[in-house]
């Protein structure tokens, strides 16, 4: 059975998200310099900028999941497509592939560092705010 269409699909779907996920990578170090210089509107756009693309990029993926499953079945991960081609268009898809792996993971490393900044800048603004718990505290 020819999985030609799928396949072609499947490698521009790729090629679309590596790009998709380099603009996130840029947007999330944005937000990072403007969660430390405290622009609230500036993070309030990259915030819909992120959001934006997080749904575009989720659906990509479940288009993708789904041409996987149609070619090969429930449960064959996404390398196992590569069998399916050879010469060239193996290569570009199993390079391609990686890339947005190593995008997905820094995406998720950005995150991850932004939210830990945001958390601690927040907790600072309460004790600032607030005080201590134990500030009156009798000794």
């Amino acid at each position: 059975m020819s999985h030609g269409p799928a396949l072609t699909r499947l490698m521009q779907g790729v090629g679309a998200d590596i790009q998709r996920y380099r603009e996130l990578v840029r947007l999330l170090e944005s937000q990072f310099k403007a969660a430390l210089q405290h622009d609230a509107v500036e993070l309030s756009e990259l915030a819909n900028g992120v959001t934006e693309l997080v749904v575009t990029l989720d659906a990509s993926r479940r288009e993708r999941n789904t041409l996987v499953r149609g070619m090969l079945g429930d449960g064959v991960p996404m390398t196992g497509v590569f069998k399916l081609l050879d010469g060239a268009r193996r290569e570009a898809l199993e390079s391609g592939w990686h890339a947005l792996e190593d995008l997905v993971r820094e995406s998720k490393r950005l995150n991850a560092r932004n939210c830990q900044l945001m958390m601690d800048q927040h907790s600072l603004m309460q004790r600032v705010m607030h005080g201590e718990a134990t500030t009156y505290d009798p000794a």
